[in-house]
């Protein structure tokens, strides 16, 4: 969330960053956090001057004693009775205002950085770079129409999948429900083989594997901004009242919840493999066919913990090894750099990458890389000591490297040959095949 600090100081740069993400009652949002925080510190204020009042008459006590006066004592026992039943509401005031405040700020987004650009929603984003042609500046997805040349009509994965008996959507139903595939010979073969890539290539770029749990607690989801926010998005499971995780930044990023790092343990660099839960409440249309959209799925993530001064090349680094993959993928692909509209609700900047698909003649979302700056890690209270000695919050950042389903099927339909569904050259030595066939 917001530190007050950051809203009390900057109260402005505050509420134009809000109304940059299309943030309804931005203004009345802010000043409604200034009014709890100044409700709280007169309450802190009149505390303190209650206590302080007590100590003295209890101080007056003991000497009115001494000098016989009991009447006097007596009184000032009062006194204190009464301070101390002041204070007692004080102090629960003060807690009710601070309770009330951090509600309030978890309802609060992130607010952009400088660089992200204007817009309400998708069609605003801007298209940063593509392996199809260079990108002239101001570039939108609204007026970016370039992609692959068709050729050949293409079979969409789907179809592909019965053919080679790769994924069965209709067990999956049988077994589960929709949404949930189920991976059968050479399919579960590629899904396996991608996630060793994956987690290869991030061993390599220096990141150290967790394998954390895929259910977490309430305490898990509020600090990664997961809750209150996405709350309808996440499998509940209410008896012991744990979530699903929807992605692997939850658990991977809690690790450091209420954790003070060293400066120079600074950039932590994490990857994690998991199964991913994602309810996709109110989704339908030809846009969740197949692999398109489901509510289980595998992916890769990758986190950092790092400092304010240098997130901005760890988010670019981070960036640099996602283009990569799908580089020695051998997919078409873009980069967009969100617009504030469309940027989810606790990111300060963030990039989409996506790879087209022949047979749908469709973009698909395969990653979003985020940098979050403090908004993470105050919910998390995750801290570093500098070399001064002083106590400060990290910046979070993370990205997907990568999600596989749709990874999985852009594989499918844009390497189809009379041979055979031809393999990445960088992903046979995972997969042991060079076609599927």
């Amino acid at each position: 969330m917001l530190t007050l600090k950051l809203i009390t100081e900057e109260t402005e740069r505050v509420i134009k960053g809000l109304e940059k993400k299309q943030f309804k009652g931005a203004k009345e949002a802010v000043e409604k956090a200034i009014a709890i925080d100044k409700e709280r510190r007169e309450a802190q204020t009149l505390l303190d001057a209650t206590l302080a009042a007590s100590k003295k008459y209890a101080a007056e006590i003991g000497k009115l004693m001494k000098a016989g006066d009991k009447d006097a004592a007596e009184q000032a026992k009062q006194e204190v009775a009464k301070l101390k039943q002041k204070a007692a509401e004080l102090e629960q005031k003060k807690a009710e205002a601070e309770k009330e405040l951090t509600a309030h700020l978890c309802t609060i987004p992130n607010i952009p950085y400088d660089e992200v650009p204007e817009g309400k929603g998708a069609e605003d984003n801007v298209v940063v770079k593509s392996s199809l042609r260079e990108c002239k500046p101001g570039d939108t997805v609204g007026n970016w129409d370039t992609v692959p040349a068709n050729g050949e009509a293409k079979l969409p994965h789907w179809e592909l999948a019965k053919k080679y008996n790769l994924i069965d959507f209709d067990l999956g139903v049988k077994i589960t429900g929709a949404g949930f595939p189920v991976y059968t010979g050479k399919g579960a073969q590629l899904q396996r083989a991608l996630i060793n890539f994956f987690l290869a290539e991030a061993n390599k770029a220096g990141y150290t594997e967790i394998m954390p749990p895929t259910v977490v607690n309430a305490a898990s989801g509020y600090g990664t901004g997961q809750l209150p926010d996405k709350e309808g998005q996440m499998y509940h499971c209410e008896v012991d009242d744990l979530y699903l995780i929807p992605t692997a930044e939850v658990p991977v990023t809690n690790i450091y919840r209420d954790v003070i790092l060293d400066e120079k343990q600074l950039p932590v660099k994490n990857c994690a493999y998991t199964q991913c839960f994602r309810r996709e409440a109110g989704s339908y249309g030809k846009d969740v066919r197949g692999l398109n959209r489901l509510h289980e799925f595998s992916k890769i993530e990758i986190v950092r913990i790092d400092t304010p001064e240098h997130s901005k090349q760890s988010h670019q680094e981070m960036l640099d090894h996602v283009e990569g993959l799908l580089k020695k993928l051998e997919l078409p692909y873009r980069i967009l750099r969100l617009c504030g509209g469309d940027q989810s609700f606790t990111s300060a900047i963030c990039y989409d990458f996506e790879v087209y698909s022949e047979a749908q003649g469709r973009w698909l979302e395969v990653s979003s890389v985020s940098n979050f700056d403090t908004y993470q890690a105050n919910r998390l209270k995750c801290r570093y000591r500098d070399a001064n000695k002083k106590v400060q919050l990290c910046h979070t950042l993370n990205g997907s490297a990568l999600a596989l389903p749709r990874i999985v099927a852009s594989i499918l339909e844009n390497f189809q040959t009379e041979k055979g569904i031809r393999m990445p050259k960088a992903l046979v030595p995972y997969t042991g095949f060079e076609y599927i066939d």
